[in-house]
């Protein structure tokens, strides 16, 4: 068994089904907070899963793709934070 076929056949499964539990976590999260992080961990996920496929498939162009995912989740993360800071202060 090689490396693309042990992420292609283990990887990706496993972390398609962590990305349907942190779906659940966002649909039934008790507070904002909780959906917020949901959100956050859907984002980081999706980046694993496309660097996760590159390699399999030796596509390095996708690693750029995860790096701009990367940078948007980081901006919607805390855009929800300054949001979160305002909406519970003074």
């Amino acid at each position: 068994m090689s490396l693309a076929d042990l992420i292609l056949f283990a990887v990706l499964p496993a972390m398609s089904l962590a990305m349907v539990l942190a779906f659940v976590r966002l649909a039934r999260g008790p507070t904002l907070p909780d959906r917020v992080v949901a959100l956050d961990l859907i984002g980081t996920l999706g980046m694993g899963m496309i660097a996760a496929y590159a390699m399999a498939r030796d596509l390095p162009v996708l690693v750029d793709v995860a790096i701009v995912l990367a940078l948007l989740s980081f901006l919607g993360t805390v855009a929800f934070a300054r949001y979160l800071e305002r909406r519970v202060g003074p």
